[in-house]
């Protein structure tokens, strides 16, 4: 057990799958999860243990920002030993050929700062995917319908952004996504000798202001669940 995880030692698997949303975590693990059994309720941030295929898969809720993905993705893997964290989350479109409901696999994940910045000092760290995850989850991807995108997406430290001349220089230079997580979860992943990727739905778009109306987005977000469990339960 630890500050914010309240899991008893052998709770955690080693793979976990990280919404940034408590229910989200909670729908996930009902819908995808056999035997599914809640082992973190701490400060209402939802935790599920079950299996996938015979594989023990955990879900569990890593809160808004990269702060927040900080706190859980250290516990994780320090206290409770995970190996394989998959982010699953939304992100909003920042090219004109990725559409609503579209899925983007990150490669790497650009930003201006994260909780991990003070331990680099002067380097700019480059925070990127686990390369064979990145390659099982593509390969899960395309042998559905979902039209998949691989490359570089922004981890914004900010929801409400004011930044049109950044987006501009992102959109230019093929940055495909925001969202707010990926890069804390890639760098931590990185100190502790783990894997990680982040599997994204596109909910909004931020050329053509779409978005996804809230009913139709656990529809489209089940794609995203069952790729990254594909992914992570794959053969390294």
């Amino acid at each position: 057990m630890t500050v914010h995880i309240g899991a008893k030692p052998g709770e955690i698997a080693e793979i976990v799958l990280m919404p940034g949303d408590p229910m989200r975590a909670k729908w996930a693990a009902e819908t995808f999860l056999k035997d599914a059994t809640c082992v973190n309720e701490v400060r209402g941030m939802l935790g599920f243990t079950g299996t996938w295929n015979g594989s023990r898969v955990t879900i569990q809720g890593s809160g808004m920002g990269m702060p927040s993905l900080s706190i859980y993705a250290n516990e994780l893997m320090r206290d409770y030993g995970a190996k394989t964290l998959i982010r699953i989350g939304s992100a909003g479109a920042m090219q004109q050929e990725v559409a609503i409901r579209d899925l983007v696999i990150a490669m790497t994940a650009s930003t201006i700062s994260t909780p991990s910045c003070g331990f680099f000092k002067e380097l700019n760290y480059a925070p990127c995917a686990d390369w064979k995850l990145l390659h099982s989850a593509w390969a899960a991807a395309k042998k559905t319908d979902a039209k998949v995108h691989v490359g570089g997406i922004y981890s914004s430290d900010v929801f409400y952004d004011e930044r049109p001349d950044l987006n501009e220089q992102m959109q230019r230079h093929g940055v495909l996504a925001v969202e707010m997580e990926a890069a804390e979860l890639y760098t931590v992943a990185a100190r502790y000798g783990c894997r990680a990727l982040a599997v994204l739905t596109i909910s909004d778009h931020l050329l053509t202001g779409e978005a996804l109306p809230s009913d139709e987005r656990e529809r489209s977000f089940g794609e995203m669940v069952e790729i990254a469990l594909a992914a992570a339960t794959a053969e390294p």
